[in-house]
């Protein structure tokens, strides 16, 4: 299915009927978009929402296999943009992710568990949101992937991870903070401030009045906070090569980096478990 922009998803009844739990994949470029399609199809998304600008060319089987949305996803708030249009398209209590190209979830156990499985267990426990951390992946050698692009090969960051306290105007929020680390901290002089926190609220149950906002966050609070009162929940990991792209790429920052490799980069695995082992994601009571 194509649709010519946002203003018509919710014309579509593949969106407007949607059981979920639904992908929407952002596409800034064309780097790995099919891999990133196949990925999040094999976790049990359906349907995936494939939206990027109308010049992108994909294949015609693999358009086949997405909800296809023009849009020219690199103006300034496309993202915003984006996701309030999906959001309010999709049918009420409907899960709802979103990641750009290049990107790769990770939840507990992924591996022999659905996304529906995961995100059932999740309501289950009365939370209609989950964070995720973003975890860069980067090429070991720029010269040879010199979008910093490599996913036989790819590396992260097996330590330096920290958050913050976030504040409101009434002091610091409940159940919330900023979390740092990875490429926008050890690059950090390459990154806007607005722009160095690593966490996201990447999955949502829809409801009426809910915005989306630009620092990846949502107008409820609660629906932002890392997990409920009474115990740890469910957190997930997207493996992102987005930072290491950018950074090789913006003029202001691609000459003064050789390479992203340092004393804690480790091979990435491709696996939750070693997400988990490293504290980058919880399993909460999910076992």
């Amino acid at each position: 299915m194509h649709i010519k922009d946002l203003h018509h998803m919710s014309a579509a009844p593949a969106i407007s009927q949607a059981k979920g739990p639904v992908a929407a994949i952002i596409v800034e470029d064309d780097v790995e978009v099919e891999a990133t399609i196949s990925h999040h199809a094999e976790l049990g998304f359906s349907p995936i929402v494939l939206i990027a600008p109308a010049e992108l060319m994909l294949e015609a089987r693999v358009e086949e296999t997405v909800i296809r949305v023009d849009f020219p996803t690199l103006q300034l708030d496309a993202t915003v943009s984006i996701i309030n249009a999906l959001h309010r398209a999709l049918p009420e209590k409907t899960w709802l992710y979103y990641c750009y190209n290049a990107e790769f979830l990770y939840f507990p156990f992924c591996e022999t568990r659905t996304i529906g499985e995961a995100l059932t267990f999740h309501a289950e426990e009365r939370r209609f949101s989950m964070l995720t951390y973003v975890i860069d992946l980067y090429a070991p050698d720029l010269r040879t992937a010199d979008n910093a692009v490599s996913l036989d090969d790819a590396l992260m960051d097996r330590s330096g991870y920290y958050a913050l306290a976030r504040y409101g105007e009434d002091g610091p929020k409940d159940r919330q903070l900023d979390f740092h680390g990875g490429l926008r901290w050890r690059f950090e002089e390459h990154i806007d401030e607005t722009r160095r926190r690593i966490d996201r609220i990447s999955l949502v149950r829809t409801k009426p009045g809910l915005e989306f906002r630009a620092d990846h966050t949502w107008s409820d609070e609660e629906l932002n906070t890392y997990a409920c009162p009474w115990h740890h929940n469910l957190t997930a990991a997207v493996a992102s090569f987005r930072t290491a792209k950018a950074l090789c790429v913006n003029p202001a920052s691609r000459f003064d980096i050789n390479t992203f490799r340092w004393h804690n980069s480790v091979p990435f695995e491709w696996k939750s478990q070693q997400l988990l082992d490293l504290g980058l994601m919880e399993p909460g009571q999910w076992f």
